[in-house]
């Protein structure tokens, strides 16, 4: 709605600037002026000032300044027109309508949330009454508690054609205005229209400003068409427009919390509960155009977190080429993998909420998602390849619609491009910071030259660099993931009694994960098959791993060990050694990726702020991957149990 500068002008008249910033800041007079705490910064002496007389306020301790509809803006998070619509409520104003027609409309909104309102309360109601044991029960299995319940306002509806339309008729709704909220279900061949959502749990869904607009309904019967069912469109809820838990997200968001997009219902309340205030989620569709500008409105880079199987990834892709022409200056996404079989709610069950925040933390750029789609295509050992791939990342760069973003896109690709087709010993002439700190700890003079000069600060260590975190798709398989590998394909034993270890193992690179994943299915069907018979377990998982299409993988995890093989991997190695090796090679690969994390943090801190402390951070970090290396390389050559001479470890 647009507002004339009479009544803009009005409104301030009407509410002196120290009347509404008093709402949330304590003022004390100070000549013409009030002053107080900033509400924007942590201070002990007062450096906000308000002028009623100048219609506006001054916060010098975060250079911030402007009127009462910048003030709520600013504090509350909200757009111009509610920050107009609040205050012309606080003043006691009516708003300006603009036409009969749009007066009309507005009404018959009001009438609709009226009614969706009411079907929300029977709901809740319903869930909390007898009738609602058995939704009850369903919640409590999937751990939600009754606060949580009535914080998402969950409610139960019951299984009967009419229980709803009958308790909204008994308050004088006409069935009319239930059908148009798509709280019935009509139509010239219904003789009687009857309840659209029952025998399901009911989440309600909210509008941007915290109103309930529509319903997302989970079945608790298995035989039923729909597992969940959405309102349908209505002149309150457009699907490809709305965000589950927008209004709690927006609030959270403008307090600095991450904005997270997730999958369903479930999952937004599994965050939320686990603290992850600014989660949201799409209603059961892809993310579409008007949901992404949504969410770009609480956070310049939202986190979508997919399943990390095939189908999440399909998804990561389909948004990723979704945000292409919509990217914008500073505007961007970044995407997070659950572990397989895992969706948030079972991740949050299984680790809590460090678990989550290990995902989130691995969250990668646009840049890399788009990177590794392309570049995951195969080997680009000839011209005609290597150009292939260069006219599919020229592709990609041409659907940004942004010129500057378009451009820097371009140049971001092209220094991947030319870092993966260098020589080997590129790296060699990039060590820069790489030297170890002179004896007494780091010193400004210990940072190289780089950082102070004209030369701009890049974040990359060899070990950062040569890590699957950075080389993604395109690498070879990282040796530690194919020893874990070789062990548990020569020795599958070993997974009677670790199959969890193996399944919660972090594998980076794309073919090892898969083979991990069909490791995994194809034991579980031979263990029961060939009991305790070790070779022909072994024989027969090498076979149906190669009638599935993996031969060509099994000889690149045999050829990714270029130095002198882990004895205790090796099909003739001993068991009590290739238990041990198991144990040594889990526990390193678990820190490796650890300490790959932190380095990441480290170099991005250097980057932004070249401080004595974040260098001493960063050393510190690469001293323990060294110290990491050097406990690796004692693991080679073990083996007393099978003949060989041991070391100590």
């Amino acid at each position: 709605m647009r507002f004339s500068p009479e009544f803009l002008d009005e409104l301030k008249a009407r509410l002196p600037v120290s009347e509404v910033v008093g709402r949330r800041v304590k003022l004390k007079k100070a000549g013409r002026e009030w002053k107080g705490l900033s509400p924007f910064n942590k201070e002990k002496t007062p450096s906000f000032f308000v002028n009623d007389q100048k219609q506006a306020w001054f916060d010098f301790s975060s250079q911030k300044n402007g009127s009462i509809f910048d003030f709520l803006m600013l504090t509350e998070g909200v757009t111009f027109p509610e920050a107009v619509e609040r205050l012309a409520q606080m003043a006691g104003l009516p708003l300006p309508v603009a036409s009969p027609e749009a007066q009309a409309r507005e009404e018959r909104r009001k009438t609709l949330h009226e009614v969706i309102e009411l079907a929300a309360k029977f709901f809740e109601a319903t869930l909390a009454a007898r009738a609602g044991a058995r939704g009850r029960g369903y919640l409590a299995d999937r751990g939600i508690a009754p606060a949580t319940q009535l914080k998402f306002r969950l409610g139960y509806a019951p299984a009967e054609h009419y229980a709803l339309k009958e308790h909204l008729g008994a308050a004088k709704i006409p069935v009319d205005d239930m059908i148009e909220a798509g709280l019935l279900v009509a139509g010239d061949d219904i003789a009687v229209p009857y309840d659209r959502f029952r025998d399901r749990i009911m989440f309600p869904i909210l509008d941007w400003r915290g109103r309930v607009v529509a319903f997302g309904g989970r079945a608790l019967e298995k035989e039923v068409s729909a597992k969940y069912l959405n309102s349908p469109e209505t002149p309150l809820f457009h699907k490809g427009a709305t965000l589950y838990n927008v209004a709690a997200a927006r609030a959270a968001a403008h307090a600095g919390a991450a904005v997270i997009a997730v999958e369903g219902y479930v999952d937004v309340i599994a965050m939320v509960t686990a603290g992850f205030e600014a989660t949201l989620a799409p209603l059961g569709t892809a993310l579409t155009a008007d949901q992404l500008a949504l969410m770009w409105r609480l956070s310049d880079e939202p986190i979508l977190c997919f399943d990390g199987d095939d189908a999440g990834r399909r998804a990561a892709y389909r948004a990723a080429d979704l945000a292409l022409p919509l990217l914008r200056p500073g505007k961007s996404l970044r995407f997070a993998a659950l572990p397989d079989g895992q969706d948030p709610d079972d991740l949050a069950r299984s680790g809590g909420r460090d678990a989550i925040a290990d995902v989130l933390a691995g969250a990668r750029p646009l840049a890399h998602i788009l990177w590794s789609r392309e570049s995951e295509a195969g080997s680009f050992d000839t011209p005609e390849r290597r150009a292939a791939f260069e006219a599919r990342l020229a592709a990609v760069t041409d659907a940004i619609g942004d010129e500057t973003v378009r451009r820097y896109y371009r140049q971001d690709f092209a220094a991947r491009l030319r870092a993966m087709l260098a020589p080997p010993d590129i790296s060699q002439r990039r060590r820069g910071f790489a030297e170890r700190p002179r004896r007494g700890g780091p010193s400004r003079h210990a940072l190289p030259p780089a950082l102070f000069g004209r030369e701009p600060y890049v974040a990359a260590s060899p070990q950062l660099a040569a890590s699957p975190l950075h080389r993604g798709f395109r690498a070879a398989i990282p040796r530690r993931e194919a020893l874990i590998l070789q062990a548990a394909l020569n020795h599958p034993w070993l997974l009677h009694d670790h199959l969890e270890e193996l399944a919660a193992a972090e594998f980076r690179h794309a073919d090892s994960q898969k083979l991990k994943g069909v490791l995994i299915d194809v034991f579980a069907h031979l263990a029961e098959e060939f009991g305790h018979d070790r070779d022909a377990e072994r024989t027969e998982l090498h076979a149906e791993l190669s009638r599935r299409g993996f031969a060509n993988v099994l000889g690149r995890i045999e050829r990714a060990i270029t130095t002198p093989s882990v004895w205790g991997a090796r099909p003739g190695a001993a068991a009590d050694d290739v238990l041990l090796t198991w144990r040594q090679l889990v526990a390193l690969h678990t820190q490796w990726h650890s300490l790959i994390r932190e380095l990441k943090d480290a170099e991005a801190a250097l980057g932004q702020d070249n401080t004595e402390a974040n260098y001493a951070r960063l050393c510190d970090v690469k001293a323990r991957l060294s110290s990491l290396d050097g406990t690796e390389a004692l693991v080679e050559g073990f083996g007393a149990a099978s003949g060989r001479n041991a070391r100590s470890l």
